[in-house]
């Protein structure tokens, strides 16, 4: 591989999945290796690549050294995307974009109901809710787009319910954030009318939502921080952020492990034979597909990472598929194994920032694993699967399948 051409900001690169065969050459020649600004690379400034499971861990745990928010010289601009954000859009104002005190602040108002014991009521209707699913699927003669009619729903029906948004908005919502996430026929930082569009709509929709919770509080996330006092700008960036990651991820990690499951039916037989492999199966699952492919960094002081001198101000990409295929952690990384123990993946990220909705979204992927394995004796493909073309988020937009009823 030539690194003077590679480009990590042509989503070219990751129109068919995840490139994970460059990055297995990073690991090996160049594990903090710095990306030249290209064409396509936005604000035409260059970023730090960080490929290891060994770096990745430290710089997600560090967030004193490397900020979510922003760094030296940066005038308030920066996120966790490669685009710099402008303070009050998403840096400040936004969960994942914001450093301590902010974000203890804005998490710390929600983060008992996404706790093992807080969900512990959803469970049972987590399970019927994926029963009904995968019956209604199968209903229908079992050929289904399995994205759109499977791996999608139960996602959208628990976040909507946690929300607060009227189960008939969700799939308006679902259509919203698949055009601001998907890059297809754009660059990044690129934008297009359907993009705008998308936005406003999720805006207003937010924005409305919220309104109502002002004079009119219920039992749902979105009262629980106005009642909090969040501002405007924060309750618009909460609102957008948990809808979009808590249907987002978890539907692609669900399409991703049946997809996984069709390359390795070894695997599917060997959970249809030992179900009590079911929480390693969602722990391999998470590994295997890794949804959140980057998240980025500002440094903020002057660091070494593996040797590699990182200057104070500078932007820094860590990537959780990489680190989950690192062979010096994981034996046979390239393999799918739901037997696999341990697994201490990072796809829910580490330290500060670990993901929110981590124990929802493996309660989600088990109950649909449940449902398939009590209804489904394999999968068939019925056409090629389709991408997202994202640099950002490892995702399907597309699996076209039979399930095959037992």
């Amino acid at each position: 591989m030539d690194l003077g051409t590679l480009d990590l900001t042509d989503l070219d690169g990751f129109a068919n999945g995840f490139p994970h065969a460059v990055f297995a050459e990073l690991r090996r020649v160049a594990p903090v290796w710095w990306q030249e600004p290209t064409e396509h690379t936005p604000g035409g400034e260059g970023f730090w690549v960080m490929t290891r499971y060994a770096d990745v861990e430290r710089v997600a745990r560090d967030h004193t050294t490397f900020s979510s928010q922003t760094g030296p010289g940066r005038h308030g601009a920066g996120g966790t995307i490669l685009e710099d954000l402008p303070e009050g859009i998403g840096p400040g104002v936004m969960l994942n974009m914001c450093d301590p005190p902010i974000h203890t602040r804005i998490r710390g108002m929600v983060s008992r109901g996404f706790t093992p014991k807080g969900l512990a009521p959803l469970q049972s209707v987590l399970h019927a809710r994926a029963e009904q699913i995968v019956q209604d699927a199968l209903a229908d003669g079992g050929e289904c787009d399995f994205l759109i009619t499977v791996a999608a729903e139960l996602p959208l029906q628990t976040i909507a319910d946690l929300m607060g948004v009227p189960q008939d908005d969700r799939h308006q919502l679902f259509s919203w954030t698949s055009a601001i996430l998907d890059f297809k026929g754009r660059d990044l930082a690129d934008t297009t009318a359907e993009v705008a569009e998308a936005g406003i709509g999720i805006r207003a929709y937010g924005a409305a939502l919220v309104a109502d919770r002002r004079v009119d509080a219920r039992n749902d996330l979105l009262s629980t921080v106005v009642a909090g006092g969040l501002s405007d700008a924060e309750l618009s960036a909460f609102f957008s952020l948990l809808f979009t990651a808590g249907s987002e991820t978890t539907r692609n990690s669900i399409a991703g492990g049946v997809l996984a499951f069709m390359q390795w039916p070894g695997e599917w037989e060997r959970l249809r034979s030992e179900p009590s492999l079911l929480a390693q199966a969602v722990e391999e699952i998470l590994r295997w597909t890794s949804a959140t492919a980057y998240n980025r960094r500002t440094a903020t002081v002057d660091v070494e990472i593996a040797g590699v001198a990182i200057r104070a101000g500078q932007k820094t990409t860590h990537w959780y598929p990489s680190a989950n295929r690192d062979e010096s952690v994981f034996a046979h990384a390239d393999r799918f194994d739901i037997g696999r123990a341990p697994n201490p993946h990072l796809a829910f990220g580490q330290g500060l920032h670990h993901c929110l909705g981590a124990p929802l979204a493996r309660l989600e992927i088990a109950a649909i694993l449940a449902a398939l394995l009590e209804h489904c004796a394999g999968f068939e493909p019925r056409g090629s699967v389709e991408w997202g073309r994202s640099n950002k988020h490892t995702s399907i937009r597309h699996l076209p399948l039979q399930l095959v009823a037992r």
